[in-house]
């Protein structure tokens, strides 16, 4: 895609000997002719770069920089002064307006071509854009995910569980009202009292678990991925095999929580749509990077599925990103599907726990 640069200059000869240094060169080029139309076309267009002269009537070149740096979605845009003057002044002048870099007059070509080609090259602007606004919609997500989560347990609390605990305490306060009840009669309430507590118990085990996996506590991550897999393996009837490095059991507690989880959605992913015979699942540490692959035999995925939220893709993806890694997915040589999550991790993470 052609990269969009914004030339403003009140003369036409500068303008025009612009547009012969970097026509055919795939840039869009865009002309402003004064400070004024430079803001108006900056805010339509959202160029890539802009070329801005200095020494231009009613607005100079620093005023529309400094405006440029005040304007919300153009404060990030790359920005390259044309001028004349050489003096420190005007050079200090131009950094504080907020420009990026200085191009004397008359042109180089050969300089100027190189300069706008390194800073299209890095697409910094356009980079910036996308991701704050993934950021945002990352950020959006997980705060509808989160009361989403709220409503579902607080629904399970009122509804399930409130219905149970009322049920017991209306059966408690029967028998206290009739202590002339058979015992025969006695036993079958209380027994019934029993079984009602220990659904209530189960219904709240289940809740803690979704709420944070009690295997990461008691047995460390690798550990859990092995007892996690060997229970996928015995209810799906698909054979798993699995190879954690012993390292991985050193890990800070919020990596473990993002692997152990993106495990369990692949494996689950595995068991509703894969159709796969055998699975492989390996996490290792290589360097400073943590990797976590998980393979499956089965029927693959369409490349058109693979970005599908419902499937929990985009759910992996957002929990690998907390921490700065990357979720991968692929077809495998001779079908299947790979999934593959990197996380990076500080250098010297693993041998401090162990000092410690």
């Amino acid at each position: 895609m052609n990269s969009t640069i914004l030339i403003v200059d009140d003369n036409a000869g500068s303008r025009e000997a612009l547009e012969s240094i970097l026509g055919g060169q795939n840039y869009t080029l865009q002309m402003a002719e004064d400070g004024l139309q430079a803001l108006e076309k900056a805010d339509t267009l959202h160029p890539d770069l802009i070329l801005l002269d200095v020494m231009m009537p009613d607005m100079d070149g620093f005023e529309v920089c400094r405006r440029l740096r005040s304007t919300p979605g153009l404060a990030e845009v790359p920005i390259i002064l044309l001028t004349a003057l050489d003096d420190t002044a005007s050079r200090l002048e131009g950094i504080e307006s907020g420009a990026d870099d200085f191009i004397s007059k008359p042109f180089n070509r050969q300089e100027l071509r190189a300069r706008v080609r390194t800073i299209t090259r890095l697409n910094r602007y356009h980079t910036l854009l996308e991701q704050r606004e993934s950021l945002r919609e990352m950020a959006q997500r997980m705060v509808t995910g989160l009361e989403d989560e709220r409503m579902r347990i607080s629904r399970e609390l009122h509804d399930e569980l409130g219905q149970l605990l009322t049920a017991q305490l209306m059966d408690i306060r029967d028998l206290q009202n009739d202590l002339t009840i058979p015992p025969v009669v006695l036993f079958e309430r209380l027994e019934k009292i029993h079984n009602q507590a220990y659904e209530v118990t189960v219904k709240i085990r289940r809740l803690a678990h979704e709420l944070r996996p009690p295997l990461l506590s008691t047995l460390g991550l690798k550990q859990a991925i092995e007892v996690h897999c060997s229970k996928f393996s015995s209810h799906s009837h698909i054979p798993i095999t699995v190879e954690v490095d012993d390292e991985v059991a050193q890990l800070p507690d919020v990596y473990g929580i993002i692997l152990y989880r993106v495990l369990q959605e692949a494996l689950t992913n595995i068991a509703k749509h894969a159709n796969a015979k055998r699975v492989w699942v390996e996490l290792s540490l290589e360097d400073d990077l943590i990797n976590l692959i998980v393979q499956d035999d089965g029927r693959g995925m369409p490349e058109a599925d693979k970005t599908v939220s419902g499937i929990g893709i985009v759910g992996m993806t957002e929990r690998v990103a907390l921490v700065g890694g990357e979720l991968g997915i692929r077809s495998g040589k001779n079908g299947g599907t790979i999934l593959s999550a990197s996380l990076p991790l500080k250098p010297g993470t693993i041998h401090k726990r162990e000092e410690a």
